[in-house]
């Protein structure tokens, strides 16, 4: 397992490297939907969009994340962002956080297609042993997401981080282990399938 940046191919959506030069796309992607005002997300919001792309990258050159920008394949728009991160390389685990989608791209084959390419390469390609998911204690629709994938709660960490607004977060965690993978790879492509009936 590496922290080289690295694209994932999919049907619908394509995994890219995040770079400066998707300032912009990253802007017209949280707009859909003005993502940043969900006050338990880590979307970025038009005036701190730099400074949110500058700390991925920073994160990717310390080696502690893989960045991408999702791509949808049909308009060739990017729709959202996600990334490896809490990379314990002598663990083998890692985390897959940071993710959002535009608006008009929830609740469609984006997320699924997502999971199904990360947590693919991650048990397949890096080795993983684990893959942790780790959300807002408010963030109901992102624990259901996560919850959708297989993934199960671990726990919550109470008081785990202070917010740039003061506010002190609750995180709630969730793994998928390598021995539950070939299991919860088979349920994500019949879901993903439904999409293309």
């Amino acid at each position: 397992m590496n922290t080289t940046p690295l694209t994932l191919n999919g049907k619908h959506v394509t995994l890219e490297p995040l770079s400066q030069v998707h300032l912009a796309d990253i802007q017209a992607a949280a707009a859909d939907g003005e993502l940043w005002k969900l006050f338990f997300t880590s979307v970025p919001s038009p005036d701190n969009t730099q400074n949110w792309l500058n700390i991925a990258l920073e994160m990717q050159q310390q080696q502690k994340a893989i960045p991408f920008v999702v791509r949808e394949n049909a308009t060739g728009n990017i729709v959202g962002a996600t990334r490896y991160c809490n990379m314990d390389l002598n663990n083998k685990r890692l985390e897959i956080g940071y993710t959002w989608y535009a608006q008009r791209v929830q609740r469609s084959p984006v997320n699924t297609e997502c999971k199904l390419l990360l947590l693919g390469h991650a048990f397949e390609v890096f080795g993983c042993i684990a893959v942790e998911f780790r959300t807002d204690w408010f963030n109901r629709r992102s624990q259901a997401a996560i919850e959708r994938l297989g993934a199960k709660r671990d726990a919550v960490l109470r008081n785990h981080m202070i917010l740039p607004d003061g506010r002190i977060r609750d995180t709630v965690v969730y793994s998928i282990l390598n021995s539950e993978w070939p299991g919860i790879k088979k349920n994500l492509q019949y879901m993903q399938s439904k999409y293309e009936e």
